[in-house]
């Protein structure tokens, strides 16, 4: 029995990321659940990948991913309100660039989150996030290793 499942946010997240996490998840014989409201393909001989696809609408997926991971499981997403329900369960979170959501930096980071939201909602641009690059796949990679080193049971 597996002593945690990688759950994915996987509307969002970038090919490379759900690649290097299929990669782990043969590796380390561990389940890989990819969670999002479009179809999405898993990987034919990997047994450890699964793929839920929930309804449409608005933070479908998110919640699906909330209530189903549990304390020791580790969750991979860049919707900072997600990561801070998961962190207040107990969830590990990375984001797809390799950072961790901790309750020491979660609050800081849904409150620029939600003052760039009322930025944009009352008409200032700002931009959004850099585009995912080569760098931030290293990042996530080494991440996941270290994650996953520190959270598995030493043979």
């Amino acid at each position: 029995m597996s002593v945690l499942t990688l759950w994915i946010d996987a509307d969002a997240a970038p090919r490379e990321v759900k690649e290097i996490i299929f990669r782990a998840a043969l590796r380390l014989e561990i389940p890989a659940v990819l969670v999002a409201n479009t179809r999405m393909q898993t990987p034919a001989n990997n047994p450890f990948v699964t793929a839920v696809r929930v309804g449409g609408g608005p933070d479908v997926a998110d919640d699906h991913i909330a209530e189903e991971a549990s304390g020791g499981d580790l969750a991979i997403t860049a919707d900072i309100p997600l990561a801070s329900r998961l962190v207040e369960k107990g969830v590990t979170t990375l984001d797809p660039r390799g950072e961790v959501y901790t309750e020491a930096n979660i609050g800081e980071r849904l409150s620029v989150r939600d003052f760039m939201q009322s930025l944009r909602d009352s008409g200032v641009e700002t931009g959004g996030p850099k585009p995912w690059s080569q760098k931030d796949k290293q990042a996530f990679a080494n991440a996941l290793d270290r994650t996953l080193t520190r959270m598995l049971p030493r043979a």
